[in-house]
Order: C-alpha cells, then structure tokens, then sequence
C-alpha cells in the first residue's frame, strides 16, 4: 500500500485543497442564522419560510449521500468533488440574483447538493493517500476546518452586511468556489480505479438493507433525525432568531453570540476528542455516554425555555456544550458494522443527520407561525417551537434506551 501513499510535501497541498473546499462548505451551511434577520425583512418571510429557506440546504445535502458514496468509489474524489462544485456555484450565484423567496430557496438547495461532496470526497482520497496515522490526523483536522467555517460564517458576516451587502457577500463566495474548483482540478491526485480496488477487501457484502434492519441502527435513528437535526437546525439557524426576538439582542449582539457559540464548539470538540479515549478506556462505551450524558442537554434546553427572553447567547452556548455527548453516536453506528457495511452504515447515519435538520428547521418555524397565528407573543410561540424539540428529542432518547438494555451494551 505504500507504493499508492502520497509524498508528505503533495499530501499537505491536498489537505489544504479539500479543506478550502470544506470551510466554504461549512460557511455556507451556517451562513442563514446571521442574514436571516436582513432576508426576513428584505423578503417578508415567515417563521416557516425562513426555516425552510435554510433546510433548503440540508434537504439537497442529504438526497445526495447515498448515491455520493458509490460515485465517489467509482470516478474518484477529484472528478465528484469539481463537479458537484459547479453546482454550487451555480446554487450562490443564482442566490445572489434571487429576486423571490422561491429563488432562494431553490439556489439553497442546489448548494447543498454542490457542496454535499466537500467532506466525503476527501475522507475518500485520505483512505488511500494516506497512511493511517496520517488519516487520523487529517480526519480531525477537517473538524476542525468545519468550525472555522462556521465561525466565519458569523460576526464577520455581520461586519461585511452594512458594507456590501449580502448579495455581494455570496457574488464573493462564488469567486472562492471558483478558485477551488481550479485548485481541486489541478492538485488533487487522478482516480485509478485498479489501484483502489487491489487495496479494498474483495468480499463487498454488507447490503444498505442490512444496516437498516440492525437494532442498535434503528434505536438510533429518531436520536439522528431529532436529537441531532434539532441541534443543529438551533446551531445554524434558531439560535439567532432567539436571541434577536426573544432575548432582545440586536443583529450584531447575535451575531457576536453565534460566533462565541462556534468558539465555545471548536474548543469542547477538540478537548472531548482528547478525553474521550481515556473516558471509554475504564469502561463507559458509547451507550452508556449517551444514557447518562443526553439528560444534562434536555435539562438545559428546559431552563433556556423557561427563562425565555433572559436565556441569551451564554444559556444557548451551554446547551451546544451539554449535546457534545451526542457526537460519540456517528463512531458507535460505525463501529456497530464491519467492512464495508461500516461505510453503509455511515453515510445512512448522515442522511438521517441532514435530513432531521431539514426537517426541524421547517417543523419549529411552522410552530412558531401557528402559535403566532392563535394570538400569543413571539416570544411564546419561540418557546413553544424549541418545546416541540425537547419532547421529540426526550421521546427519540427513551426509544433508544428501550432497544439498548443493558444486554445489548456490550455489543455496542
């Protein structure tokens, strides 16, 4: 396998070149907490608009992960990633024209189709061009790159507005996609499919059928479409509304909130990935993180609807840091499988991710126009919005729990 790993100085330019391409992705995926209050206004957008305008995103990202898998296997991460890249394109220059609400809508979903190659593509090229140790590093380096992009997707989004605008902003993003279009083209190394599959096990087994039928997978996949859609449909897109309509914080205090929020994110990760081998190595697996970690989340999220309009940007940033117990389900779906019925099982696992996003940015805007509707305040019908959530995310973790006794466990 030596022979197909790349050279240190190639194999640096290529992270590099997938990591541009991913921290515009990420950008774009949590671009709309911080201009929905300019869209909403510009454009006359509901609560439920708004929240289908940013699942928009979410919903072309995840129609693509299944088949994005064997695309990737058979042409390659270079040809799939330039491609797809186009689309994108194509998705933030339509944005920036958009004259309508379906205009938008549409240029975000193809977006999310564009980009929807941006982390698999390289997680692709890394299995093969790098060695494993290699791997590891890159794979966490590329978190890392996500919540650059989201940082960046905040106050200095906010800071560009009163200047250039926000159609600007995405005629500027772009031009940056354009650039890594270029840059993949030209740096990323050609697919040879031969080479790939002298390196792959030979016995192609697992079935998508068999990943959707294993136990500890279906116990999982309410946590995937409301515990984990719910939090991020909050992270990239309720999070500033509440803050600008419940807690009071004008345009550039929630957009100072978000990226204190991202900071707060980029730093639990980093520390948790530290932790996280030491903590499984006397005996908590991943079950027993989520049964005994998931509550502290829900007790959170319970007081930030309770207090309404004082749980601000330090309330929410709390509630991001208590769900970081949520992120050791995406390894235990993967280690539940083997082979390649582990990458099956993955990519079902983020389809369930970005569709639960799509799916709970629209449901808590719709409460929030209902409740409108029926006469109460803003700040009720917020509050009744991310009470929708909790009870679907307390619902999706006593499921879990039901098909993950204590005899199970081990299994996992």
């Amino acid at each position: 396998m030596e022979n197909y790993i790349l050279p240190k100085k190639q194999a640096i330019i290529v992270f590099f070149v997938f990591a541009f391409g991913y921290f515009l992705s990420c950008l774009l995926r949590a671009i709309t907490a911080t201009l929905s209050p300019t869209l909403t206004l510009e454009f006359n957008l509901s609560a439920a608009d708004l929240g289908l305008l940013a699942g928009g995103y979410f919903l072309g990202f995840a129609c693509m992960q299944i088949p994005l898998g064997y695309l990737l296997d058979k042409y390659g991460p270079k040809k799939i990633v330039s491609s797809f890249l186009l689309i994108a394109l194509v998705g933030t220059g339509s944005f920036a024209l958009a004259e309508s609400f379906s205009g938008l809508l549409i240029s975000r979903i193809l977006i999310g189709i564009g980009v929807s190659a941006c982390l698999m593509a390289p997680l692709t090229g890394y299995r093969i061009w790098y060695a494993d140790n290699q791997q590891q590093r890159a794979n966490s380096w590329m978190l890392m790159i996500a919540s650059l992009g989201f940082l960046s997707s905040t106050l200095p989004v906010q800071l560009l507005l009163p200047s250039v605008g926000w159609r600007w902003i995405f005629g500027g993003i772009t031009i940056l996609i354009l650039i890594s279009i270029v840059l993949m083209l030209v740096f990323i190394p050609k697919w040879n499919l031969t080479r790939v599959n002298e390196l792959e096990e030979p016995s192609n087994t697992g079935t998508l059928s068999e990943v959707w039928k294993n136990r500890f997978f279906i116990s999982v996949i309410p946590m995937g479409l409301f515990n984990y859609g719910g939090l991020m449909a909050i992270q990239t897109l309720w999070a500033g509304p509440w803050m600008i309509r419940v807690a009071g914080y004008t345009p550039l205090q929630s957009a100072t909130g978000l990226f204190w929020i991202n900071v707060t994110m980029l730093v639990s990760f980093f520390l948790w990935g530290y932790f996280l081998p030491k903590i499984s190595s006397i005996g908590f697996s991943a079950t027993k993180i989520l049964r005994l970690g998931l509550p502290i989340g829900f007790s959170v999220m319970l007081t930030i609807i309770i207090l309404g309009p004082k749980a601000g940007a330090f309330y929410l940033t709390l509630f991001i840091l208590s769900s970081i117990f949520l992120s050791v389900t995406q390894p235990a779906v993967g280690l539940a499988f083997s082979g390649y019925s582990a990458g099956k099982a993955l990519t079902s696992f983020n389809l369930l991710i970005f569709a639960g996003t799509f799916i709970m940015q629209w449901l808590m805007g719709s409460v929030i126009d209902i409740v409108k509707s029926m006469g109460h305040t803003e700040i009720f019908a917020f509050k009744s919005a991310f009470s929708v959530f909790l009870i679907l995310s307390i619902i999706s973790y006593i499921f879990f729990l039901i098909l993950n006794k204590k005899k199970y466990e081990n299994k996992t």
